[in-house]
């Protein structure tokens, strides 16, 4: 069996995360959303609320959570970003929420933990 990469399994992981997410009544906006600043893996509305979706995908055996990886770098990155978006697309008037994916695989099984308001929006 061919050994997957990161960025395979980290699109597979988007792909699940995505399903998931739609399934619990989200509406998917875009997908690997990038300007300057950075990227946001899904953007989504739950509930007139729009979502920043950070997801992470990673081995059992990496012996730590996905969300474990995402640091306050990534997070200020993410914020960032998620603001350029709002402004960009003139949604300054919608609440907004940065919610996580955590993908865990182990064999061809994987686990997902969905995990909303993960972190506050950093000031640009």
């Amino acid at each position: 069996m061919k050994k997957r990469s990161t960025r395979e399994k980290g699109q597979e992981g988007e792909r699940l995360a995505a399903r998931f997410l739609e399934k619990q009544g989200f509406r998917i906006l875009d997908r690997n959303y990038r300007n300057r600043l950075g990227e946001i893996d899904i953007v989504a509305e739950d509930r007139g609320v729009l979502v920043f979706v950070e997801v992470r995908t990673l081995k059992a055996s990496a012996g730590h959570s996905p969300e474990e990886t995402i640091q306050w770098k990534k997070q200020q990155r993410i914020s960032r970003t998620a603001q350029a978006y709002i402004q960009y697309k003139r949604l300054e008037d919608r609440p907004a929420r940065f919610d996580v994916v955590s993908i865990t695989l182990e064999g061809t099984r994987s686990t997902l933990r969905h995990i909303p308001d993960a972190f506050e929006m950093w000031e640009a």
